[in-house]
């Protein structure tokens, strides 16, 4: 199945915890970067959230990331998500000049997101994202929709935590514009219809040691891709004191990725704001190493 789907930025992991642990993400305490691995994540947060990433994805492709997201009265969580890849300038070649033709091309894909979460008891949360979809690539038009669905179940043994969440889900999806006329091998530029890329993720998360400063997270995930085999992730991170966390990550069954994962992350504060710095890094065997920077704060008010 693999190469079926379009839009394959929507399976870039942008959140920075998620990364470092090797993509076992969907069932961790909620933070603002949850709508991107399980929406339901975002009840968690007790405070108005600003997250924002940049993804260095490699041969001059960046993808960016920022949320915000507005704690209600009704303990649900409203937010906006933006997830934007942009390529560098592409020359134009073609088979009689495979040097290039002196013209040059571009690749953006963007997507907005409309997120909530709910809390519907002490220990199951739900939550849901709208997404509108938009590709350019050359003269090249796309406009797409997907909603992504997720839900956190809760216990109270080791922070033991059980999640479902279904990414990317939606329809069929093609390109449009004036179709380009080729006089060899072909009469015409096809353009295709192709599925979005649609995961299927089941994982779980908790706390096996938590002793004064020291705490051992572990975490594991199912993934179901409609583009590729199942696969699996396995996550750890350490946290000292509430104030450093490591994290690293395997990925079983997923060709390119032979190397763990790796990652940190920092709270400091802004006046009485929390707020966070995070680092990942991800070795691929085809790709080099790509890099993922992040930055996050809550908006806690100041107590009179």
């Amino acid at each position: 199945r693999a190469g079926i789907s379009t839009l394959s930025f929507l399976k870039n992991d942008l959140n920075p915890q998620s990364l470092g642990m090797s993509g076992a993400s969907a069932a961790l305490e909620g933070n603002g970067y949850s709508a991107l691995t399980n929406p339901a994540g975002l009840s968690k947060l007790q405070n108005h959230t600003t997250a924002a990433s940049h993804f260095m994805v490699g041969a001059g492709v960046q993808q960016s990331y920022l949320g915000i997201y507005r704690k209600l009265r009704n303990e649900g969580t409203l937010g906006l998500a933006i997830n934007s890849l942009n390529s560098p300038a592409m020359e134009v070649r073609t088979e009689f000049q495979p040097n290039g033709t002196g013209q040059y091309f571009y690749v953006n894909n963007t997507a907005i997101g409309l997120n909530y979460a709910q809390k519907l008891s002490e220990m199951f949360n739900v939550g849901v994202a709208v997404n509108y979809i938009y590709e350019a690539i050359a003269e090249y038009r796309n406009h797409t929709a997907t909603v992504n669905i997720g839900f956190l179940y809760e216990t109270d043994f080791k922070d033991l935590k059980f999640a479902v969440n279904v990414q990317n889900f939606g329809g069929n999806s093609s390109l449009s514009g004036e179709v380009l006329p080729v006089d060899f091998n072909r009469s015409q530029v096809v353009l295709g219809e192709y599925t979005v890329p649609t995961v299927f993720k089941m994982g779980l998360s908790f706390i096996p040691y938590s002793k004064d400063k020291h705490q051992l997270l572990v975490a594991a995930q199912l993934n179901n891709p409609n583009d590729n085999s199942e696969n699996i992730r396995l996550g750890f991170a350490y946290d000292f004191a509430k104030l450093i966390q490591v994290q690293t990550g395997y990925k079983l069954s997923v060709r390119g990725q032979s190397y763990p994962s790796l990652g940190m992350a920092y709270r400091s504060r802004l006046g009485n704001y929390p707020l966070y710095f995070r680092y990942s890094v991800n070795p691929t065997n085809y790709m080099g190493t790509q890099h993922l920077f992040g930055v996050e704060i809550h908006h806690i008010k100041a107590s009179r």
